[in-house]
């Protein structure tokens, strides 16, 4: 089972923008299978180090209004936003190991 949640250009700004840790937010697509490869390693994630960063997916077809507020123009893409703010952004499919890097400052 997976401990990702759900987000929604609805729900985004209280999910992400106000929560009081950093979330890492998966711009996803059902047709990306680069995205469908990181979901595995994204739940990984959210089980290790949950207590320190939210980890959540956004589906761009469902969802298209955040996305194109965030100038998301390739899939996947993975932002961290903390205290509201964009503080980095991952482009393209990574390996846990290589990914856990990227989020060394944040996990």
């Amino acid at each position: 089972m997976s401990t990702v949640k759900h987000v929604t250009d609805d729900t985004f700004k209280a999910d992400v923008l106000a929560s009081d840790k950093p979330v890492l937010v998966d711009f996803w697509a059902d047709w990306c299978g680069p995205c469908k490869q990181m979901a595995p390693v994204l739940d990984k994630l959210a089980e290790e180090y949950g207590d320190k960063i939210e980890i959540v997916k956004l589906n761009t077809d469902e969802n298209p209004n955040t996305p194109r507020d965030y100038n998301v123009m390739s899939l996947p893409t993975m932002n961290v936003y903390k205290d509201g703010e964009v503080v980095k952004q991952i482009i393209g499919a990574k390996p846990k190991r290589v990914l856990e890097k990227d989020l060394a400052e944040f996990l």
